[in-house]
């Protein structure tokens, strides 16, 4: 998921969950690096924005003190990272510490380009609810990184036209649907949202809340779930409402979404907590206009939601100083100081939950002054992340998603089918790198 789309409040409680055994000779690491007696230079790769003021805090406290100095080297996220990572790694040449999306954990792990840290980090875990440590740890008891920032997900809408058209706030899916279905009565040239194919965190985050594990092992072969029951429920159910016109059809981040959010042709979002820095953007006139509610359920007495983003700092098995990588990622992503930084100058939403309602975080976002407690009920919702379970070519479901849904979306055609495909070329790829898959 591109930084550059979502805002400088970024980004997934997404747990993974594997198999022990199919890890058990992978990411292990040296995980024995000794207490260093002299100075440790250490190299991190991270795109996120601000990250050299924040580490200087490091370098001229904590660090200093250890003798422990790291250097911020800038880098492209995604893909280009993951594959910048994995190529330093064969040539023994990766840095000591890496930033990496969660999705992006397995493949990494299963390369053995990332170390276990849990000797190190494991007194971290309270810091964070369990579903968000949960995706750093792979089902094991070993941790592979530290949690930096999630995107639990949450419904946004304009509260004073939910009011004009005498609208309720879903909490359930069904009632969502009949919710859209009554706008279109009472406004046939409004839209309650749209089913944008040109982010497939956002299905994922859906299919996660909906119980979906997408990858997970059986003894020492991979499961590809992704066409599983629940993740059949959600395709069908957007499917559903784009077929009937219940709701648009059109992509997100492109000029014509931005218009319709500006100008209430489209009166509400389902989204994360991000969301503030791209309505600021996209619909700059309607400022104090929108409230954050939960995400909708899927039965009355659920209470869960998915999550869309998020990453975390990693050390790798390259490095020679791994104990010491593995403080500073501890530090980074727990200390007081560190989080309000991070905040600050790079406009993450912290994992750690200390963080969530403090320092930055005591005021609610500039756009959503009208609603004091946005950070206190984000906090709350992202305590209720639901697991989800990621694999090692999540980037080819991902572009079988866009084209798939895209044309399903376009056409107003059958989302199952688009599911079926996205199944089959993930097991297809899947086969071809060499992977064991159970049928």
């Amino acid at each position: 998921m591109p930084y550059t789309k979502r805002r400088r409040l970024v980004t997934s409680a997404v747990a993974i969950v594997l198999g022990a055994t199919a890890l058990a000779a992978c990411g292990s690491g040296s995980g024995d690096s000794e207490t260093e007696s002299g100075p440790v230079s250490l190299t991190y790769w991270t795109w996120t924005p601000g990250m050299d003021k924040v580490v200087d805090l490091w370098n001229k406290g904590p660090g200093k003190k250890d003798r422990i100095t790291v250097t911020v080297k800038k880098q492209a996220s995604g893909d280009t990272l993951v594959t910048k990572i994995l190529t330093a790694h064969k040539a023994g040449k990766a840095p000591d510490l890496v930033q990496a999306e969660y999705q992006a954990l397995p493949t990494l792990v299963s390369n053995d380009a990332l170390a276990d840290i849990s000797k190190t980090v494991g007194d971290a875990k309270g810091r964070f609810a369990d579903g968000v440590w949960q995706q750093t740890t792979l089902g094991t008891d070993a941790v592979y990184a530290v949690p930096q920032d999630i995107g639990p997900m949450m419904f946004y809408y304009r509260e004073d036209l939910f009011k004009e058209y005498g609208l309720t706030v879903p909490t359930t899916w069904d009632e969502f649907a009949e919710t859209a279905r009554e706008l279109k009565k009472a406004a046939p040239g409004k839209d309650l949202t749209t089913f944008s194919a040109n982010d497939s965190g956002l299905f994922a985050g859906l299919a996660q809340q909906a119980g979906a594990k997408w990858w997970t092992t059986s003894g020492d072969r991979w499961k590809v779930s992704i066409d599983d029951a629940a993740t059949r429920k959600v395709a069908e159910f957007w499917g559903g409402l784009v077929k009937e016109g219940a709701i648009d059809n059109q992509p997100m981040y492109t000029p014509a979404w931005n218009k319709a959010m500006n100008t209430g042709k489209q009166i509400a979002w389902v989204s994360a907590v991000w969301a503030p820095g791209t309505l600021t953007t996209a619909a700059p006139d309607t400022k104090g206009k929108w409230a954050m509610a939960p995400l909708p359920q899927w039965s009355a007495n659920e209470n869960r939601t998915g999550s869309w983003g998020g990453s975390s700092t990693a050390v790798t098995t390259d490095s020679k100083h791994q104990e010491a990588a593995a403080e500073f990622a501890a530090w980074l992503n727990t200390d007081g100081d560190a989080l309000n930084a991070l905040a600050k100058e790079s406009g993450i939403y912290p994992a750690a939950k200390n963080a969530q309602t403090s320092g930055a975080f005591l005021k609610p976002p500039a756009y959503f002054s009208n609603q004091a407690d946005f950070y206190t009920k984000a906090a709350d919702i992202a305590e209720t992340t639901a697991p989800s379970a990621w694999g090692p070519n999540v980037n080819v479901a991902y572009t079988t998603f866009k084209d798939a849904f895209g044309a399903a979306a376009k056409n107003k055609s059958d989302f199952g089918a688009a599911l079926d495909k996205m199944q089959a070329d993930t097991v297809a790829d899947m086969k071809k790198q060499g992977f064991e898959v159970a049928e």
